[in-house]
């Protein structure tokens, strides 16, 4: 990577993860902006170890506090507002919506909109700097060893409703009795409900097709496609997931928030390159 160049790179996880990781993604911006990076929820959480400079995030009334070098970042139904303070450099596992649960050992829900503090269980673990394939690969030999040591399972209907949602299909008939069950199993293995879910499902999908997301025309086609009903619906979801217009992200948007709109959100295999 040359002095100053921003770089963000995402690997896929082994089978043996595969059913409750996502992706593995590392980040490094030698020489960062210092600028406010808004992060929109795309239904995934997150374990995150920082070996540079740690964000500050913006609080609930405004003020910005310094990131744990390790977090779990459960799922978020609004935006991550936060700011690089030096030089950058990230390893992280993406979790699959309902993928996190028996590593965190505690009901989802506890996790959503909030960062917990991982430092003490990760004490010790030190991936190599610079070295993004090493850094994959030692955080999945680390989470593979915690997953073989215990007895990590998905529950099938969950996860059906979970492919369900992403594949944007009709949602299930179901009896008053039966939603409320569901909605308990969600709260505890996904941390959302199942239509919200969905929501955050359908704005991540608008980035999937903004072509050339500095375009107003260009959001409206993509969220269409996406679908949402009109502009006025697709701009309430932006200033609900995003905290500001389609416009002033993309105008705004730099670094860590960018490399994260344009690559993870796109359909497809990650991209290692």
């Amino acid at each position: 990577m040359a002095s100053g160049e921003d770089r963000y790179r995402e690997f896929e996880p082994p089978a043996a993860l595969r059913p409750f990781v996502r992706v593995i993604w590392t980040y490094a911006a030698p020489d960062p902006s210092m600028t406010i990076q808004r992060i929109a929820p795309d239904g995934c959480p997150e374990l995150i170890f920082d070996l540079g400079a740690p964000y500050a995030e913006q609080g609930p009334d405004g003020t910005f506090h310094l990131q744990p070098s390790a977090l779990f970042a459960g799922q978020m139904t609004r935006p991550l507002v936060m700011r690089p303070t030096g030089p950058t450099e990230l390893v992280a596992i993406r979790f699959e919506p309902d993928g996190a649960r028996d590593f965190l050992g505690l009901t989802l829900a506890t996790a959503t909109d909030r960062r917990l503090d991982m430092t003490a269980r990760l004490a010790g673990f030190v991936p190599p700097p610079g070295d993004p394939k090493g850094q994959a690969a030692a955080f999945v030999a680390w989470l593979d060893d915690l997953r073989r040591r215990g007895d990590w399972a998905i529950d099938p209907v969950i996860r059906a409703e979970i492919e369900a949602a992403a594949e944007d299909k009709p949602i299930s008939c179901r009896s008053p009795g039966d939603r409320r069950a569901l909605q308990r199993r969600f709260a505890d293995r996904v941390g959302v409900s199942p239509r919200m879910l969905r929501s955050i499902f359908r704005f991540r999908r608008v980035f999937d097709h903004a072509a050339t997301p500095s375009a107003d025309a260009s959001w409206l086609e993509a969220g269409l496609v996406a679908g949402y009903f009109d502009q006025p619906q697709m701009a309430r979801d932006f200033r609900r997931f995003l905290g500001c217009t389609a416009t002033e992200w993309a105008r705004e948007q730099h670094e860590l928030a960018r490399a994260i709109a344009s690559k993870t959100y796109k359909p497809g295999p990650p991209h290692a390159d």
